[in-house]
């Protein structure tokens, strides 16, 4: 099958889920937009070993705090939820609902501003994920700096540390941001991999294989430091697998093409596909 043609579907999939999600997932509440956004590698379980390779974990990123119902029924391991400024995805009484209600760990995914800070510090999630925020973008783009703002933000996740979040920085595969992300305390990192996928997608496969391997240095490099290294941003069946495949990378986030598929092939069905994948690329 021609690659570009499957991506483009893969793309025409995904535009629609947004629309249809509400409607068919039954007794998920009001008709606030909603999406699973990380299922790759992102469960807060215990990691399994098969043999010597690390079997890959999968969480899934929620815009609709009733779909933990769906995301819990259908295998996820861990859940995150990104509460905007702008309140556009979920609300602050879905993070008290998801928090009181969550049998699998919160990763409570935000931008670095005392608003945040404070309601993290209220709900002590499992797991805490800076990232970049602008009003103007549909979704997050592009890694935060943490190299400009280094003072800043080793004291704004300090208290997150103190009470027992798990710290986790959103960059971009950029070795003076990795640097600076373990100086200031970050337990975690996560690889930005929207360029790999975009150029995927738009049949760049030249550009594609070079920002496939800065993601491979780069993860070597950060677990080199002792830092857990994740990966997230625009995955999908066509691009997890080369992902997967690192040895270093112990969490993918993987969400809206998730729900886009779950259209089609249902929840369940979806997220197990994404799994084999995964394995299958592990093993």
């Amino acid at each position: 099958m021609d690659s570009s043609w499957s991506s483009s579907c893969a793309r025409r999939r995904r535009s629609q889920a947004r629309e249809q999600m509400v409607a068919n997932a039954e007794g998920v509440g009001d008709d606030r937009e909603g999406g699973i956004h990380r299922a790759a590698r992102k469960e807060e379980a215990p990691v399994h070993d098969v043999e010597v390779v690390e079997v890959v974990r999968l969480a899934i990123e929620i815009e609709h705090a009733g779909l933990r119902i769906f995301a819990e029924a259908a295998g996820a391991d861990g859940i995150t939820a990104h509460l905007r400024e702008d309140r556009r995805h979920i609300r602050d009484a879905d993070i008290d609902g998801l928090m009181a209600a969550l049998k699998t760990p919160l990763n409570f995914e935000m931008a670095a501003t005392p608003e945040m800070q404070a309601i993290a510090l209220r709900h002590r999630p499992h797991a805490v994920c800076l990232v970049p925020e602008r009003r103007e973008e549909r979704t997050t783009e592009g890694g935060l700096e943490v190299a400009r703002e280094e003072n800043r933000l080793a004291h704004f996740i300090a208290p997150l540390r103190d009470v027992g979040c798990r710290v986790s920085i959103f960059i971009a595969a950029d070795q003076k941001q990795i640097e600076a992300a373990h100086r200031i305390g970050a337990q975690v990192i996560e690889l930005h991999t929207g360029a790999y996928c975009d150029f995927h997608s738009e049949g760049h496969f030249d550009k594609r294989d070079a920002e496939l391997v800065r993601l491979r240095e780069m993860a070597a490099f950060a677990h080199s430091l002792g830092l857990e290294v994740h990966a997230g941003h625009g995955l999908t069946y066509e691009t997890v697998g080369a992902i997967a495949a690192f040895p270093e990378v112990m969490e993918l986030n993987i969400g809206h093409f998730l729900i886009g598929e779950a259209i089609f092939r249902g929840l369940s069905p979806a997220i197990a596909e994404m799994r084999r994948l995964m394995v299958e690329a592990r093993d």
